[in-house]
């Protein structure tokens, strides 16, 4: 198994070009959406994980930790090239967001103030997983090795330490599911 950041961990069925385009179509066509920014950023991380030579892939290492500082600094939104990221993850807003998860799925939308990541001290490979289409509030908070279930929602403020089934809506602090949506169990 290969080091976790060592790859290009870009969805593998579209090209880059066509991964960028798609995000800016997701981000309303607004190129000053600060989402989109950290986006692209975490996108090229992981394009130049994909050049072979190391010694090629260094000028693009000093480019991207340039960004990606800049991205935090004016942005205020932290998601490091080693977070999975599916296709048509929209960051409605900035500032305050911390986004590091072992995967982030297809068609999810992230609001302000959303934090994930260990839940304690030299955990650092404890992280969530964010299923597809998911819908996380303003303020909330992913922590620990965790899955988050496909079509859920999390609302706002929600501390969420312990797995939310797929069809769910969890709220609170800690989180509990409050209601299934669509019938399902």
């Amino acid at each position: 198994m290969k080091e976790r950041g060592s790859t290009n961990v870009n969805p593998k069925d579209i090209g880059f070009l066509a991964l960028i385009k798609e995000d800016f179509i997701t981000h309303d066509k607004d190129f000053f959406e600060q989402g989109l920014w950290a986006i692209v950023v975490h996108r090229f991380g992981n394009l130049r994980m994909g050049i072979k030579y190391k010694l090629l892939r260094a000028p693009c290492t000093v480019l991207y930790n340039v960004f990606y500082k800049m991205v935090q600094w004016t942005c205020g939104i932290t998601l490091p090239y080693t977070v999975k990221l599916g296709r048509r993850v929209r960051i409605w807003h900035h500032s305050g967001m911390v986004l590091h998860a072992e995967s982030i799925g297809d068609d999810v939308h992230i609001r302000h103030n959303t934090t994930m990541g260990v839940v304690r001290t030299f955990h650092n490979f404890e992280l969530p997983i964010i299923e597809d289409r998911v819908d996380i509030g303003a303020g909330v908070c992913l922590l620990g090795k965790i899955r988050i279930g496909h079509d859920s929602v999390i609302g706002a403020n929600a501390v969420v330490l312990g797995d939310i089934p797929p069809y769910s809506v969890a709220v609170g602090s800690p989180a509990r599911v409050a209601k299934v949506l669509n019938g399902q169990k």
